[in-house]
């Protein structure tokens, strides 16, 4: 393949081939039939044929037509399956990796408990992805890796792949997931293994793979920590500060707020207090907000982290 769309995984060279061949096929078939056309319209047109012909079949020819799409078809569906089968059966010995694709970003998490934004593999390594959506229909897409599988929501989809070359290969969404659906894109970053080993078993703060190394940062003025958690835990990115809306409510002046909310089916209003702060952080499926998506997760919190994070959103006016 073209250089801009290089054949970056194990499975790239075999996909390409089956395509290859489909393609063939098809302008192979294109070619014929034109072919065909032309012949039957010059050699039987009016001028010459006057009067029809009535033509009662011929079983050869049926059978032949019948017959040979048949097994091109069969032919192409066995490789396909082939492939598809390949892509359902990681090896036991691959790293596995929770991938949560939500409205409208996608996020990693990985055996020891980092998370990232960016997925991050190991070059030569193979990778299993374990793929679960948080709201709706999500088309994870890595067309150098020619990986490709629809996230369903209430499953968990299974693929891997194994990189074969390093750099920074484009994942996207492939299913119309809602008004940012184009903002959906992130990127599978390769690196050779001793790099991502070292990132993997270093240090929290240490850089990711493939990142420069940034020079000590200077301190950071002081924040409340209601709003350092709200930061490190993610909500910020779903959640704006500053009344206006992205795929959650603002928390800008959350406490004291009216909210239309959904529960058990049934439809109500109610006044954010601290309990319904509480109930939103720690059970966000229990009580939807009416007009935004259920794809808020779970966020593990310590108590004097809740404390923080409630004491920090009732400030907020």
């Amino acid at each position: 393949m073209n250089d801009w769309l290089p054949q970056a995984s194990t499975n790239a060279p075999g996909t390409d081939s089956l395509f290859r061949f489909a393609l063939a096929l098809c302008v192979g078939f294109l070619a014929l039939i034109t072919v065909l056309m032309v012949v039957f319209v010059l050699r039987y047109r009016r001028e010459r044929h006057p009067r029809a012909a009535q033509i009662e079949g011929n079983t050869l020819l049926e059978i032949v037509w019948t017959v040979v799409p048949l097994a091109l078809f069969l032919v192409i569906f066995h490789q396909g399956w082939l492939r598809y089968d390949q892509l359902r059966r990681p090896p036991r010995d691959a790293l596995a990796v929770a991938v949560t694709a939500r409205q409208w970003k996608y996020g990693f998490r990985y055996p020891n408990g980092r998370q990232t934004s960016r997925l991050y593999a190991p070059l030569g390594r193979p990778v299993k992805l374990e793929l679960r959506s948080a709201d709706v229909i999500h088309g994870f897409f890595v067309p150098a890796f020619r990986l490709k599988l629809d996230v369903v929501p209430g499953r968990t989809g299974v693929t891997w792949f194994q990189a074969t070359r390093t750099g920074a290969y484009d994942l996207l969404c492939t299913v119309v997931c809602g008004v940012d659906h184009s903002r959906m894109l992130s990127q599978v970053v390769v690196v050779p293994e001793a790099e991502f080993r070292a990132w993997y078993f270093g240090p929290e703060d240490a850089p990711e793979p493939g990142a420069p190394a940034l020079p000590p940062a200077p301190p950071a003025p002081d924040q409340p920590e209601g709003l350092r958690l709200l930061r490190s835990k993610g909500c910020l990115d779903c959640h704006s500060l500053d009344g206006s809306p992205l795929v959650g409510p603002s928390l800008k002046g959350v406490f004291g707020r009216r909210e239309e909310v959904s529960a058990g089916g049934r439809t109500r209003s109610l006044t954010v207090d601290e309990a319904r702060l509480r109930r939103a952080i720690t059970r966000p499926g229990e009580e939807l907000v009416q007009g935004y998506p259920p794809s808020m997760p779970e966020t593990p919190l310590e108590p004097g982290e809740l404390d923080a994070m409630v004491a920090y959103l009732r400030s907020l006016r």
